[in-house]
């Protein structure tokens, strides 16, 4: 375990965040932690904002949010849109009200772009272009996807730098947006970033990383998608599909959708399994690579530190 860094206490709107990868322990620290301190949890997940994904997302179970008050679940049904934008207007609110009763706000992070909306905002992006990115698919298909990605280094070298050459995706809504709005998506950002540090209802917080080494992760990962399964996830899955139909936009998640399809038929249940675990662990290191980039002063921790020492840092000033 690292040092706990401190920084000045006594901020307005100040909430605890605890993000990781999932299977990292952020759930149960969160609920250690309130033993120690009048706490209320924020859910920072995508995923579990979908009402009836129970099981696969890991909700806290109906003995955990009688014994610790839980923000941001069950929002939605699967079959509704849901963004970080959003997300980030309502945790304001839930912030507010938790502060308002003298109450600590902790924030347990697994979606990177959901804090970030949060902490950093989000620019306004114009929709998608289908038109653009067919233009863009072709393009890749004819000349390579590099040479996209040698175009969008011309108009905003910043995100080309942080952006392999052939993923593909990411440059292509990179040089979208550009050609919507004329401006790199760098500087859209750092002007959103701007703009939420000027907010009269900005959130500062303190933030601890959970960051377990892969090879102690990667077993934790299968032990737990194993564990779901035995407590009914296939049968969750096949209710949902049943109700909301497959391609529902939360039966995409990880884990429903490899289930989904073996119920379809188009996966034995083996293999599903090993496609949701190998899922999941991928999942995991981009989760971990997110928090790294985008809260480098956090403080790291392999293990979940002892819930009194979280306590500590947080009241001299997190």
């Amino acid at each position: 375990m690292t040092a706990a860094p401190t920084v000045p206490s006594g901020r307005a709107r100040r909430a605890l965040v605890i993000a990781g990868p999932t299977s990292s322990g952020k759930s149960a620290l969160a609920l250690e932690l309130a033993g120690h301190l009048p706490i209320e949890i924020v859910c920072c997940d995508s995923q579990q904002v979908y009402t009836g994904l129970d099981i696969g997302t890991g909700k806290p179970t109906r003995e955990e949010r009688a014994r610790v008050a839980h923000h941001l679940l069950d929002v939605v049904t699967p079959r509704d849109t849901f963004h970080a934008a959003r997300w980030a207007r309502a945790a304001r609110h839930a912030i507010d009200d938790i502060v308002a009763r003298n109450r600590v706000p902790v924030v347990v992070a697994g979606t990177g772009l959901y804090l970030r909306a949060l902490t950093a905002g989000l620019f306004e992006a114009p929709p998608p272009s289908a038109e653009i990115r067919e233009r863009h698919r072709r393009e890749a298909a004819r000349f390579g996807t590099e040479a996209l990605h040698a175009r969008l280094g011309a108009v905003d070298p910043e995100v080309a730098a942080r952006v392999m050459p052939r993923d593909l995706v990411r440059i292509s809504r990179a040089l979208e947006v550009f050609e919507q709005t004329g401006e790199p998506i760098s500087v859209l950002r750092r002007r959103a970033a701007v703009a939420e540090a000027d907010r009269p209802d900005r959130v500062e917080t303190s933030v601890l990383v959970l960051c377990p080494p892969m090879a102690e992760l990667k077993p934790r990962i299968e032990r737990r998608f194993d564990a779901m399964l035995a407590a009914g996830l296939l049968d969750e899955t096949r209710a949902l599909v049943e109700r909301f139909g497959a391609d529902a936009r939360g039966l995409q998640a990880l884990g429903y959708a490899q289930l989904a399809r073996h119920l379809a038929g188009a996966l034995s249940l083996e293999e599903a399994t090993v496609a949701a675990k190998s899922a999941t662990v991928t999942y995991a290191r981009r989760q971990g690579t997110w928090f790294r980039k985008h809260h480098p002063d956090a403080w790291r921790s392999a293990e979940p530190p002892p819930a009194p020492a979280v306590r500590d840092w947080w009241r001299d000033g997190g």
